[in-house]
């Protein structure tokens, strides 16, 4: 549904994008990342039909975007970085243009506003101006256009980008909902957005591509891939810490291991790195049960995407 081929884009001297290429099927939630200035906007901007490409093509429904625009944004929802809006309109007046914009038939589009406005929940703000709401009803808003018309194709440039967590929950939930019978990019600097909703994810950097694989593999890169990490009460006395340090470096499979001070609300917290092959949560809650840890938490870290992230950011750096 979406297909970009040697995309290349330059400003003058610079080059925002270079000889990029990649295919998002249907049912895919694509993340896509990178530092900031990486590309990732202008990359979405290219695919969306509203600046031309410098060589390369994109598509989308196998569409090309340069010489069948309207053929390919039929099938588009797009939510631009900032999700701008007249903001002299209320979000009812916006969506309502947007729904003649698209040339939505009358009793479509009053079903669609309604079902777009419930989701989003939208009703308390109907009739306020745009531009005297909050950073996340805005965003809100420019969801609501992107999805109103029940598009195949969604491009979402940062969804969740100022909302409280209870309203990320609410857009992620969309999103994984609207995945199952479209295709979805999302560019986003939230790596919980990726872990949490992407089928896979592919990163740039410096306009060029550094990986592209699932977010599990690339989590399965951490170091902390498979370390088991302990959480200890606040009021544990440091011979009851040195104790519980001695038992673990006894655990057969232990690599490293590696303690954070207390927290304010939160004791010790240990982090235990196995030897490759070594499985260690087993033995580890094993032996804090026998032995009677004061834990808070014990539990297996399936990797850490912020760390793979810099990581292979930084590799790509060095190297250019």
């Amino acid at each position: 549904m979406i297909e970009v081929n040697a995309l290349t884009k330059r400003f003058g001297d610079r080059v925002a994008v270079s000889n990029l290429s990649f295919s998002v099927r249907p049912g895919e939630i694509l993340g896509f990342l990178g530092p900031n200035g990486a590309g990732k906007s202008t990359t979405l901007r290219v695919i969306a039909g509203f600046t031309p490409a410098s060589s390369g093509t994109a598509s989308l429904g196998g569409h090309d975007v340069s010489s069948s625009p309207l053929a390919a944004r039929r099938l588009l929802g797009y939510l631009p970085e900032g999700a701008p809006a007249w903001p002299e309109m209320t979000p009812l007046a916006f969506l309502e243009c947007i729904a003649r914009l698209r040339a939505m038939p009358a009793e479509r589009a009053n079903a669609r506003l309604k079902t777009v406005i419930e989701r989003l929940g939208l009703g308390p703000v109907l009739h306020q101006r745009i531009d005297t709401l909050s950073k996340g009803f805005k965003r809100r808003v420019g969801l609501a256009q992107a999805v109103l018309h029940d598009p195949p194709v969604l491009i979402l440039d940062e969804p969740t980008d100022g909302l409280d967590p209870n309203q990320k929950h609410e857009v992620r939930s969309l999103i994984k909902e609207m995945a199952l019978d479209k295709t979805i990019l999302i560019s986003t600097h939230l790596l919980e957005d990726v872990q949490v909703l992407c089928t896979r994810a592919l990163i740039i950097h410096q306009g060029q591509q550094v990986a592209d694989a699932t977010p599990q593999s690339l989590a399965a890169r951490s170091r902390f891939h498979q370390a088991v990490t302990i959480q200890l009460h606040p009021d544990v006395e440091a011979d009851e810490l040195a104790l519980i340090m001695k038992l673990i470096h006894a655990v057969p499979g232990v690599r490293e291991i590696d303690i954070q001070a207390p927290a304010q609300t939160a004791g010790h917290q240990i982090t235990v790195f196995p030897q490759l092959g070594h499985d260690l949560y087993g033995a580890i809650r094993e032996l804090a049960s026998q032995a009677d840890w004061p834990t808070q938490d014990v539990r297996l870290e399936l990797g850490r995407l912020d760390e793979v992230f810099r990581e292979i950011t930084r590799a790509a750096g060095d190297a250019a």
